[in-house]
């Protein structure tokens, strides 16, 4: 979206940031009644703590199943209020964007699955464990029947970046190869999407890479540019 950052109360003439307190309501008085003061910028991120600490506290009183519900509940939250564009700057699509991607897909497979496995039930509380602190267990250690979570929360994740990007770029004139490595991305995503992320988590990783890569090129990083192509070039979907 795209909304005047910078906001004046017309009640009591108070200047605050949107951007800082993610509300147009004034903090000194609490009115609603408020004005732009800056030219429209885009803004798609909103402040928004992500803390599994009362969900983990939880572990010894109630059942995985509702533990996982509840860990399900605060990543959707979290990750319903995150965007990547702040105050006209992109950000970086973070690890604890994507460990709580993750760990939403994890838990609601978990909350519905009443034959759970050790393994499973082990990496799920894994990922509550550190999730919130933007770590994950590597590729490697994704049980074969939790991997689509994996893949399906980074297609996922890629997806609103790539939106947000979409977004961010959307005043400047794109080089030919900027546009087509944007659709390439895409066609990427959605072949995940469509296998419905069952795919080798270490493709999952790369994706990432190639994402992260290819932000950095859009910011003016040449030699990143040309690693985000050669990464999309590359990326295969065959265990």
């Amino acid at each position: 979206m795209k909304i005047r950052g910078e906001r004046e109360c017309t009640e009591c003439e108070t200047r605050w940031s949107y951007y800082e307190t993610g509300s147009v309501g004034c903090p000194a008085c609490g009115s609603l009644r408020s004005v732009g003061v800056d030219d429209r910028t885009e803004h798609t991120d909103m402040p928004v703590a992500f803390d599994l600490t009362a969900v983990r506290n939880a572990i010894d009183e109630v059942s995985n199943d509702d533990l996982a519900g509840r860990a399900r509940d605060a990543c959707r939250e979290y990750i319903r209020r995150r965007g990547f564009v702040n105050a006209g700057d992109l950000r970086d699509l973070d690890d604890s964007y994507l460990a709580a991607g993750e760990l939403l897909h994890v838990a609601d497979i978990v909350a519905r699955d009443m034959r759970l496995e050790e393994r499973e039930e082990l990496y799920f509380l894994s990922l509550l464990r550190d999730a919130d602190a933007g770590e994950r267990p590597p590729a490697a250690e994704v049980p074969h029947s939790l991997r689509a979570a994996r893949g399906l929360a980074y297609a996922n994740a890629v997806r609103e970046y790539r939106r947000d990007v979409r977004t961010w770029v959307e005043d400047r004139e794109l080089t030919t190869a900027e546009r087509t490595a944007l659709e390439t991305l895409g066609e990427h995503v959605t072949r995940i999407r469509m296998l419905e992320g069952d795919v080798d988590p270490r493709t999952a990783d790369r994706l990432v890479e190639a994402t992260r890569d290819l932000a950095n090129g859009l910011r003016g990083d040449e030699v990143a540019f040309s690693q985000a192509q050669d990464r999309l070039e590359a990326l295969e979907f065959d265990d």
